[in-house]
């Protein structure tokens, strides 16, 4: 299902193009992800499931100057839409890259209930897959670097979108997702790939559409904001992958007895 290099590449830069933004804008929804009042402003929704990611900026110190650049970024997002009051803004603390997803609120809810062994076998499940691409790939010690390439919108959230350094990186990543989605154990457990890679960190979701928000506006702001970034050299090491759990998406927590994948980092 994910794309080739090159088609990666292109897919990626007509993202971040100004007549992406024009359509996309067109389709942008409330995200269910987040409940809002007055009273009590932005609440992260309920939203269980489990998903193989990097470490989070909060455990993960070799990004750090690249989450300190995105937090900027965000901020300078937030004050930009201030007036619309458009944007719920993620805690830097969890901004990460989604791997693989895996499984998420009611497909998760539902395997639970069916069998009360679920989440064991689904963690002893990811475990053996990292276990097999350590023993398919044992002396890949070259630092997978994608980098920072512009702001993409989604029909539901905000993100920065990353390409890769080169063949070799990109074809890294396809090959891990390869053995998740491909697992015959991971298949039975219900679990599949729903979407074609498109490497990003969320800033935010968006909240309620105005019935008179000014979408060209909005373009012409987000455009702006992008191209004062696009000089920006930004690079994100890939370093390693984990199963986490979340309950929403404001938190991705695991134990420590959970799998891990160590890339390379020098």
């Amino acid at each position: 299902m994910d794309d080739n290099y090159q088609t990666y590449l292109n897919r990626i830069v007509r993202m971040t193009l100004p007549q992406a933004y024009q359509n996309q804008v067109q389709h942008i929804q409330e995200s269910t992800k987040f409940h809002h009042s007055p009273s009590q402003g932005s609440q992260a929704a309920p939203f269980p499931g489990y998903t193989i990611i990097t470490p989070p900026q909060g455990d993960d110190s070799i990004n750090s100057l690249l989450y300190t650049q995105l937090h900027k970024l965000q901020c300078q997002l937030v004050e930009l839409l201030c007036d619309a009051n458009l944007i719920v803004a993620l805690p830097l603390a969890s901004f990460h890259l989604t791997l693989a997803d895996l499984i998420w609120d009611s497909a998760y809810k539902n395997a639970c209930s069916l069998n009360p062994n679920y989440e064991v076998e689904l963690r002893d499940c990811i475990q053996s897959i990292f276990q097999q691409y350590q023993n398919k790939y044992p002396h890949l010690q070259t630092p997978i670097i994608w980098r920072y390439s512009g702001l993409i919108v989604m029909p539901r959230a905000i993100g920065v979108a990353l390409v890769p350094r080169n063949a070799s990186d990109y074809e890294q990543i396809i090959n891990f997702r390869r053995l998740v989605y491909q697992n015959s154990q991971l298949i039975a457990l219900g679990i599949e790939q729903h979407y074609h890679l498109t490497a990003h960190i969320t800033l935010g979701y968006f909240r309620t559409i105005p019935a008179n928000f000014n979408r060209d506006r909005f373009v012409d702001l987000l455009d702006q904001l992008n191209q004062t970034w696009l000089d920006q050299t930004l690079e994100f090491t890939i370093h390693r992958a984990e199963l986490r759990k979340f309950d929403d998406m404001s938190h991705f927590y695991r134990q420590p007895d959970w799998a891990t994948l160590d890339f390379g980092t020098e």
